[in-house]
């Protein structure tokens, strides 16, 4: 379980824990015998198109064989499962990229894009020496989920007896006032959060819930707003 360094409202902070919660599967499959089902991946091709086109002289060469037969297909590599697998980079020609350099892609509200920038480096801010900030902003449920497209989700755990005070009492004070809390980093919690060193910067929205000394505390993180075009 990793750690996030947190505020409430009453300027104290803690460091406590977070994690993602996956849904649970309600329904299972299974095959016709009742046995479980199990993902396998298979090798689906290997073409190389430029040696294609070198074989057949052009691309209109390569339409042909592919009709007449089956080129692209490596009869011995074709069909054959994988078991792990690890990302590799390529350049133009084919070839295992060693040095890559990553840019950003913004685009506009109607899609078309805006520019090009280099991706960002920014460290990890959740669990540093400044705390996550409870910045005092809060939306109501109905209007953050027409406004923002929430993209990930964490809940918050405590670590100790104090901790567990400490986060019942933010959890409580949220659904007691049926809000959603923003929080951020920086001085006025105005800045984003960014979990992972190089990774996207979110805005943060805290919802509570509580039943009877039981609390769910969930960090709600986007990188979107929707906007009328």
């Amino acid at each position: 379980m990793r750690a996030i360094h947190i505020e409430n409202a009453n300027k104290r902070d803690a460091q406590v824990g977070f994690e993602s919660q996956p849904p649970t599967r309600t329904v299972a499959m299974v095959m016709p015998d009742g046995a479980d089902v199990a993902n396998v991946k298979f090798v689906k091709t290997t073409a190389d198109v430029d040696a294609l086109v070198a074989t057949n002289g052009d691309l209109a060469g390569v339409a042909a064989a592919l009709v007449a037969g089956d080129p692209e297909i490596d009869v011995e590599l074709v069909g054959r499962p994988i078991k792990a697998t690890h990302k590799i980079w390529l350049s133009t020609n084919g070839q295992p990229a060693y040095r890559v350099n990553l840019v950003q892609v913004v685009y506009n509200p109607d899609g078309s894009e805006r520019l090009r920038r280099d991706l960002s480096k920014a460290p990890s801010n959740i669990n540093v020496d400044t705390p996550i900030v409870w910045s005092g902003r809060k939306f109501a449920k109905a209007d953050a989920v027409r406004r923002f497209v929430f993209t990930r989700s964490y809940q918050l755990r405590h670590t100790s007896g104090l901790s567990y005070d400490f986060l019942y009492d933010m959890a409580k004070t949220l659904q007691d006032e049926d809000v959603l809390m923003f929080v951020g980093s920086g001085p006025k919690g105005a800045g984003p959060l960014v979990f992972t060193t190089g990774g996207e910067p979110y805005r943060g929205f805290l919802e509570g819930r509580v039943d009877g000394d039981r609390y769910c505390l969930v960090l709600h993180v986007t990188s979107i707003e929707l906007k009328a075009i």
